[in-house]
């Protein structure tokens, strides 16, 4: 049994990601954790979830505009904002190396899925990638090529990583399917992705991660998280917040578990509650819901994580220093029967 992260930390200076990073490695290195690259998305644009993936695009220039970001072409020369994106992301890497030498375990990294990307970035004449077809199509095609990239960078910086896994994030993609995006306008909302398209444009940067010689994860905390779409495009792994498990969902997590796949269960609050919950509460309510679907945790332990609900970003520093390493106690408690 393993404890994770989603990936997000509070603060806004590279000081905050290197305390992030320390409290990663010193809560979750060892046998009972899979230690993963931090985001510290407070230090601006270029350091949150979709500006470190816009500058990974190797195949696609951005820059950045009041509304977010914005593609502008394929000239092979970015503007300033996503060459800030790619220096920061190679400065937090040099931080991930320099820490981790020796290291011999998993480890996780996270990028912004193909659907919460065509939601928010914008095409070069305006409103949303999600907009045109053909722009989306690219967009997730240019993410396969970078996660390719990407994944032989990490290879080289983390040799003794195994396995390592990729997690894309995936928070809007209920609301693409549902036809609920709002236009840039504000007044209209983005017509509905059918579910052959969405599972289509996901195998393609899935396939690009296995193909990589890496696992693919999915993380979407939010409700309706189309469970059985991402499975069937690729997903070896799964990662939700427990308490949003839509109807039918904990059958499809359970599947997941008994064909060997990796399922993340989101059970420690992102935020300090009024009344924080202890490690015995975390382990009873993991084995309530093992009752629940019917596994045994001895049959699964091996593939099940727990991990706090969603990103710690806007958690304070203290909080979510003690959610993750909540988790962790939780998961060496489950690990080692006690």
């Amino acid at each position: 049994m393993r404890a994770t992260g989603i990936g997000s930390f509070p603060g806004d200076t590279q000081r905050d990601f290197d305390e992030a990073l320390a409290v990663v490695v010193g809560e979750l290195a060892g046998e009972h954790g899979l230690p993963f690259v931090p985001e510290v998305p407070g230090r601006g644009a270029a350091a949150g979830m979709i500006g470190r993936t816009v500058g990974l695009l190797g195949e696609l220039d951005a820059d950045l505009q009041p509304a977010g970001w914005r593609l502008t072409g394929t000239s092979g020369a970015p503007a300033v904002d996503q060459r800030r994106a790619r220096s920061l992301l190679a400065q937090d890497l040099d931080a991930v190396e320099e820490q981790t030498e020796d290291y011999r375990g998993g480890f996780k990294t996270q990028l912004t899925g193909p659907w919460t990307l065509a939601a928010t970035v914008e095409r070069p004449r305006g409103d949303r990638v999600l907009a045109d077809h053909g722009a989306r199509r690219d967009l997730a095609q240019a993410l396969a090529a970078a996660v390719t990239d990407h994944v032989a960078d990490l290879r080289r910086r983390l040799p003794g990583a195994a396995p390592l896994v990729v997690q894309l994030d995936e928070p809007a993609l209920p609301a693409v399917l549902a036809g609920s995006v709002p236009t840039a306008s504000g007044f209209g909302r983005h017509r509905t992705v059918h579910p052959p398209e969405a599972s289509e444009a996901l195998g393609w940067v899935l396939g690009a991660v296995r193909d990589a010689g890496a696992e693919p994860w999915v993380h979407c905390c939010a409700p309706d998280a189309p469970l059985t779409l991402l499975r069937g495009a690729g997903a070896r792994g799964l990662a939700v917040d427990l308490g949003l498990v839509p109807a039918g969902g904990h059958d499809v997590l359970a599947e997941a578990l008994e064909a060997g796949d990796s399922v993340v269960l989101g059970v420690v609050p992102t935020s300090e509650p009024s009344a924080p919950p202890t490690e015995k509460s975390v382990v009873e309510g993991v084995l309530r819901w093992l009752d629940l679907v019917g596994l045994d945790l001895e049959q699964v332990a091996g593939s099940l994580l727990v991990a706090p609900t969603c990103g710690l970003a806007e958690a304070g520093g203290a909080w979510a220093r003690r959610a993750l390493g909540l988790a962790a106690s939780a998961a060496r408690s489950l690990g080692e029967g006690r």
